[in-house]
């Protein structure tokens, strides 16, 4: 394609070139608040002390943790076949997720900040032959730059969300450039297929949703022994990935319910786990007793709400609660994967706003495998019911996992579509 760019890219360059100087002190600002890794700013900035390696790499950036959990097994099938892999993600979580869950020889390095020169610098040192990009995180110079230098480029698990999409249109020729820099769209639902179509994505497969091939959760054996003996047979309901207002209607849920359940214990599982002193001090707020599991505590018989402010522990929870809520979902940001709690046979619980897993939603809503609250009010009368009916409960969950295994099949269709690609560099490989 030529490499024209639009007005309104190009006014986006020469913006992103203007704030370098800003970079720095804004990730100072980020790191401050625990948002960058004290030690690796510089992979921000696009340098490295990782040397790259011999022979053929394929370059797959995940924005966050839900991007890269959904991708882990395509990662390990991509490695299998003796490929080197450069895995980059943005957030603290995710690079402590890769630590824990990447393949021995698979390098992590944080993604560099969206700026010409540091973009640049990564591209230079890393020399990709293959890109991956997860879901929806299209930056405009991560994209020119990498088309530049010819990168084939292909977006996996693709999605676009209807707000997302009625933004883009603002930019119909912004958005078209980037899209047709792109090979191949994996999109993951007919409807994100529409939408990227309608904004210019020249190449696209429908490939289902990754998330519904991703193994459930693991956990550790012995942690989950140790919670279970600290609360013995109390009553246990558990609230996942909740987001700020969220955590206000499950303590108020718990104040409720406690009228009936006099011993029992709430989880709360912020997404954002730096929140957690906040969510504690709220429910203390409340006259609940509270703890933090970031600080090396399990729930004593006097707790009351028991925040688990660490990293990579859903696991360990949906094995723990036999009713989850599933939060993102009563606040408008568009809700959080129900696919875990369902492989693991939870009962699950959505407020209304859904649209980052609508068809999922969709479908579990349908087979009557979850159970959808409008408001903070029917979320009590909710869990009240499904705490006293466990026949019902049950039914819940066994729908659930159904629904989601009939969904399955993306991991394959998706590594058939790239299969080619990576056939590509295992033939250059061998001639070199």
């Amino acid at each position: 394609m030529s490499d024209r760019l639009p007005g309104s890219l190009r006014a986006y360059r020469l913006l992103s070139v203007a704030a370098r100087p800003l970079a720095p002190l804004l990730l100072d600002a980020r790191r401050r608040r625990g948002k960058e890794h004290d030690t690796r700013l510089m992979e921000r900035r696009g340098r490295t002390g990782i040397l790259r390696p011999e022979g053929p790499l394929v370059w797959l950036h995940a924005a966050s943790v839900g991007e890269l959990a959904s991708v882990l097994p395509l990662i390990e099938r991509v490695a299998a076949a003796e490929i080197n892999v450069l895995v980059t993600t943005g957030t603290v979580t995710s690079s402590e997720l890769a630590g824990q869950r990447l393949p021995r020889d698979v390098i992590h390095q944080f993604v560099p900040v969206d700026v010409p020169r540091y973009v640049r610098r990564f591209l230079d040192h890393w020399r990709p032959d293959l890109a991956l990009f997860v879901e929806s995180d299209l930056w405009p110079n991560r994209l020119i730059e990498a088309s530049r230098r010819r990168v084939p480029m292909i977006m996996v698990n693709a999605r676009l969300s209807e707000v997302s999409f009625r933004r883009w249109r603002l930019l119909p020729r912004a958005i078209a450039n980037l899209l047709h820099r792109v090979d191949l769209c994996l999109a993951r639902t007919n409807g994100d297929a529409e939408r990227l179509s309608a904004l210019g994505a020249p190449r696209i497969v429908t490939a289902g949703d990754l998330k519904l091939d991703v193994p459930p959760p693991p956990c550790d054996g012995t942690k989950l022994a140790a919670l279970h003996a600290a609360i013995g047979t109390r009553p246990v309901i558990a609230a996942a990935s909740t987001h700020e207002g969220e955590e206000h209607a499950m303590i108020e849920a718990h104040l409720r319910l406690k009228t009936l359940f006099s011993s029992l214990l709430t989880v709360i599982v912020p997404r954002h786990p730096e929140r957690g002193p906040s969510i504690a001090d709220l429910a203390c707020r409340r006259g609940l007793a509270t703890c933090l599991r970031s600080h090396g505590k399990l729930p004593a018989p006097m707790t009351e709400i028991y925040v688990v402010d660490t990293v990579g522990e859903l696991g360990l929870i949906y094995r723990l609660a036999p009713i989850v809520f599933v939060g993102g979902s009563l606040v408008p940001h568009g809700g959080q994967n129900p696919i875990e709690p369902a492989k693991l046979g939870v009962a699950i619980v959505h407020g209304p706003n859904v649209w980052n897993f609508a068809e999922i939603y969709a479908a579990l809503d349908r087979a009557r495998g979850a159970e959808r609250v409008e408001n903070a009010d029917r979320l009590v009368a909710e869990l009240a019911a499904l705490m006293t009916e466990p026949a019902t409960r049950q039914k819940l969950a066994d729908q659930a996992r159904a629904t989601v295994a009939g969904l399955s099949g993306a991991l394959e269709r998706t590594l058939k579509e790239i299969e080619p690609y990576l056939l590509q560099l295992r033939l250059v490989n061998r001639h070199a």
